[in-house]
């Protein structure tokens, strides 16, 4: 990545701005049940400070649409940074203002201040250039460490960047584009993406853009019915796109052409309904009865996508392959997560994109047998679909 970052600048006596993601899942107590994101970002917290920086720390929290709502409040989150990190968390609770300039001129080299969530403001994700500009007036340098964020052209990830002298990168999203950088740009190969989810609509863009650069491409999840659908296959009452078959056609012509292994489950898994406790069984991808639901891939489509996975040397997996929220249809997703973990083992780069698939291989018990987990679902998405991320691109170049 060509981008300026934390390793470029010493941050002594200087006001850091840093943009973070503790969007993390609170409980009805309002604490912080899951501090990973929070954990992602210490190394970069962590070289600010011990450089003697003076840091202000800036993050969203849910979707409050400009209001101002207690229950996602940042405060529990600044309680959890203290324990981490083993000291004062300074909280305010506002993000611009008089106030938060007499705290931050407070500082002393190497403490801490966390502001309140910047959605409270509803000019943060509208990238209001007064409010990019008040959060800028706090700081000298500003480090965009929160790539859950980065494909959103927000104030505090985009249009700060025109009202502050240096804007770097962070340790976390140098990471993330590294790793989703070399595997679309350079990867070892044999290079294998495997894509999942419900909808085909919300991965067309990365199978197009996927097709050309991987050697496999194997599909799971509810949009594989779309497929089906579009190859003539009874699905039943399993999920589909009537909209998006056509497409599904374009794609299955479009991998004919290219130098692509492409592969659909060859068997699948269903239910006669939505339900944990429903009948289920295994059939051909074909043989779908009419008064059943698809729910996973089934256990030869298991034992193929694994085989392929376990000898590639560059994996990217986004996306569950069944219903995996439920015990009766998670086999598929957890095969998928244990043979990334025997691949990485093998040598192999494995990638997992964030969101579902991020809590598939913690739920699998392999979050730490992978090469990366991406902190940012969406992000990771656009980044495969070969976009351009806003809040990469607004950085200083080296």
């Amino acid at each position: 990545m060509n981008k300026l970052s934390i390793d470029d600048v010493n941050f002594s006596n200087k006001k850091v701005l840093m943009r973070v993601d503790f969007n993390v899942p609170l409980n009805d107590k309002l604490e912080v049940t899951d501090s990973k994101r929070i954990e992602a970002a210490l190394p970069s917290i962590r070289k600010i400070l011990n450089d003697g920086g003076k840091l202000i720390l800036m993050s969203h929290l849910g979707r409050p649409k400009g209001a101002i709502k207690n229950e996602l409040s940042l405060k529990p989150v600044a309680k959890k940074l203290e324990s981490l990190l083993n000291q004062q968390v300074y909280f305010v609770q506002e993000c611009i203002g008089e106030k938060v300039k007499k705290l931050v001129n407070s500082l002393k080299e190497g403490e801490i201040l966390l502001l309140e969530n910047l959605r409270f403001h509803k000019e943060e994700e509208k990238n209001d250039p007064d409010f990019a500009k008040a959060l800028a007036a706090l700081a000298d340098i500003y480090v965009n460490d929160a790539f859950g964020t980065a494909h959103r052209a927000h104030a505090s990830t985009a249009g700060i960047t025109n009202y502050i002298e240096k804007s770097v990168s962070g340790y976390l999203l140098q990471k993330e584009l590294d790793y989703l950088g070399k595997a679309i740009i350079n990867p070892q190969r044999p290079f294998t993406a495997i894509l999942g989810g419900a909808k085909i609509s919300g991965k067309i863009d990365v199978i197009k853009n996927l097709i050309s650069k991987v050697d496999t491409l194997m599909i799971g999840g509810g949009m594989i019915f779309t497929f089906y659908k579009a190859m003539g296959y009874e699905i039943g009452k399993s999920l589909v796109e009537e909209e998006k078959i056509n497409l599904a056609k374009e794609i299955l012509e479009i991998v004919k052409d290219k130098n692509v292994n492409f592969y659909l489950p060859v068997d699948v898994v269903v239910s006669e309904e939505f339900d944990n406790e429903a009948h289920f069984e295994n059939v051909e991808a074909d043989k779908i009865p009419t008064n059943m639901i698809g729910m996973d891939i089934g256990q030869k489509t298991i034992d193929l996508f694994s085989k392929i996975i376990i000898e590639s040397k560059t994996v990217v997996w986004n996306g569950p392959m069944g219903v995996f929220e439920l015990s009766n249809f998670a086999n598929g997703t957890f095969a998928i997560a244990n043979a990334l973990a025997k691949a990485t083992k093998n040598g192999a780069t494995t990638i997992v994109g964030g969101g579902d698939s991020a809590a598939a291989v913690k739920m699998a018990g392999v979050g730490d047998l992978v090469s990366h987990v991406s902190t940012g679902g969406g992000a990771s998405l656009e980044f495969l679909e070969g976009k351009e991320l806003p809040g990469v691109n607004a950085l200083a170049d080296k």
